[in-house]
């Protein structure tokens, strides 16, 4: 992949670890364990997608499938073969704690309830953590061969075309895109009211169904803004660092910096901010 080929001109990251060690992190190194793990995780989706599958539910609404449990199994191997000392947060499989500050955030497959009705629009995603900053991110799209990715402060990329956020100005000119978190039921109320006022003050709201590549959608500029809230760390780490490498601004609704411990996020090209904020 061209993504495979580009250079970067800083590729270590020093992280203070006491007062008399230091650790050398090699980023070109976790990006390439990064890639080998998605695309393992990827290869394996792709060829299940389209076919039936072992539902189980961990809420109403809330679907888990083998797709799942497998792909992130793939991930987490790959990861711990290279770094056995690294911790890993994922979806499926919960916190695997280590001493290291280092931390792989995983979400195998981000839109399952289209994965499994045969929908396209899913995606895996992995993000790469230092004393808990993300420096890492990619997601991809295993059906549309889509992969988004970024190292921090080397910018942002898609099929390693470098990506910018969109340059719409106003909110009445904005493509918005939105979910919809499992316990929908008991804040039904809110999020109509808020998704009622986004929609009649933009161009119009889509939701697609993965937090992870709405984000991405951000990033690129298909999308000029996105906001949902009641989501997890595995959703946002990896998307997060995506939209704010492409020029973006990720915040809570309270325009406070977004952290991926936070249950609100909103990202935007960063023109349209304060608008939505202010609708939010």
């Amino acid at each position: 992949m061209k993504n495979q080929e580009l250079v970067f001109p800083i590729v270590n990251l020093q992280l203070s670890m006491g007062t008399n060690m230091r650790d050398i992190i090699d980023l070109k190194q976790a990006r390439d364990v990064g890639f080998s793990a998605i695309q393992k995780a990827a290869d394996f989706l792709r060829d299940r997608f389209g076919q039936a599958h072992s539902i189980k539910k961990k809420g109403a609404i809330d679907l888990v499938t083998e797709a799942d449990e497998y792909a992130e199994r793939l991930i987490i191997d790959t990861i711990l073969a290279v770094y056995p000392d690294h911790s890993i947060i994922a979806e499926e499989s919960g916190n695997v704690p280590a001493q290291s500050p280092c931390q792989w955030v995983i979400d195998p497959l981000d839109g399952t309830t289209n994965f499994a009705h045969n929908l396209p629009c899913f995606s895996i995603s992995i993000a790469f953590a230092v004393n808990d900053e993300t420096v890492f991110g990619v997601v991809e799209n295993p059906v549309s061969g889509e992969r988004f990715w970024a190292i921090k402060g080397e910018g942002a990329f898609l099929n390693g075309k470098e990506i910018r956020v969109s340059s719409t100005m106003s909110l009445s000119e904005s493509l918005l895109v939105t979910g919809f978190p499992y316990d929908l039921k008991t804040i039904i109320d809110m999020l109509m009211a808020r998704f009622k006022r986004c929609l009649e003050a933009s161009q119009g709201i889509r939701r697609l169904g993965s937090a992870a590549i709405d984000l991405c959608y951000v990033a690129c500029g298909r999308f000029d803004g996105f906001w949902e809230q009641n989501l997890h760390p595995w959703d946002t780490a990896a998307g997060a660092l995506i939209v704010r490498e492409a020029g973006g601004i990720v915040t809570d609704f309270s325009e406070r910096p977004h952290l991926s411990n936070m249950k609100e996020i909103l990202a935007t090209n960063g023109r349209i901010h304060k608008e939505l904020i202010g609708l939010l």
